[in-house]
């Protein structure tokens, strides 16, 4: 069983200098929500990349572009403004500059399925916005640093592998003949050019609704200081794992259990209502 702990302020950067187990990403999808370790310690540069546009809002609204059944499933280029009014449009996500190519920085991580890797063009170290979920062992073709310079991965799926293998089932819509896969959820195939000549969608109409959003967030944790010393930990739970909180009053940490509860997707609170401890760090981690 692997933990991955989300750790309030200071002592985050403290515990990733001491321990393998990094950032715990959440991504939202209207088929279920996937749970993704980031490998901050391998992959540093490419991992803050990343956390910049969450934190920066620029994925908000963003929906995947590009699926490609036993490939890949891509996103971050391309976000929906006013979602869900008659006067939605779609906008490329503001970039920030290229990151370096991390392919051959610290471990080496293989672009196998359920890992989530950066998304560039031709030139090594062009990557900005855009990533990509293999769908398969694509480590024959993505691994090759003779295409592009091999294409780095910075994490997986730790929890909603099963979410990630749907996108497998959707299938090619040719709509010069009219044909309707079954069950509907569909790819339409030769009807934009690229980059949309392959956008999934929920249902086969071009409107912001039947977009495929991936929402993605990143689990925050906030201590505030009650009466007597008492503090109150709250956090952002992750659904179908047991979530943890625990306490350390030594540097490097030693972690005590103090509340253990499964967690549903929704902000939780617990309360430490130890009367006058000596100083405490809190985290919160989750387990499978």
């Amino acid at each position: 069983m692997k933990h991955f702990p989300w750790i309030a302020g200071l002592l985050l950067f403290a515990m990733l200098a001491s321990g393998r187990a990094g950032t715990l990403v959440q991504f939202h999808t209207a088929f279920g929500n996937m749970a993704v370790e980031l490998y901050d310690q391998d992959k540093p540069a490419t991992v803050q990349n990343f956390i910049s546009y969450i934190r920066s809002g620029r994925y908000t609204n963003e929906f995947s572009h590009r699926l490609v059944p036993g490939f890949v499933l891509q996103a971050g280029g391309f976000t929906v403004t006013n979602r869900g009014t008659t006067n939605w449009a779609t906008i490329p996500v503001p970039t920030y500059p290229p990151v370096t190519n991390e392919f051959n920085t610290g471990q080496f991580y293989s672009n196998l399925f359920g890992t989530i890797a950066m998304a560039k063009t031709t030139n090594a170290n062009s990557a900005t916005s855009q990533f990509f979920f293999n769908l398969t062992n694509n480590s024959a073709s993505l691994d090759n640093t003779n295409n592009s310079g091999g294409f780095t991965v910075f994490g997986h799926v730790v929890a909603g592998t099963n979410v990630l293998a749907m996108f497998n089932n959707f299938q090619y819509w040719l709509p010069q003949f009219g044909i309707l896969p079954q069950p509907t959820n569909l790819v339409l195939y030769q009807y934009y050019s690229p980059p949309f000549d392959t956008l999934p969608l929920l249902y086969p109409s071009i409107i912001d609704s039947n977009f495929l959003y991936i929402d993605i967030s990143l689990p925050s944790i906030q201590i505030a200081a009650l009466t007597n010393r008492a503090c109150a930990i709250s956090w952002t739970s992750t659904a179908g794992m047991t979530n943890y909180v625990e306490f350390t009053t030594n540097l490097p940490p030693v972690w005590q259990v103090l509340f253990a509860t499964n967690g549903t997707g929704a902000p939780m609170q617990w309360v430490d209502t130890t009367t006058n401890p000596p100083s405490r760090f809190y985290h919160v981690r989750v387990a499978d």
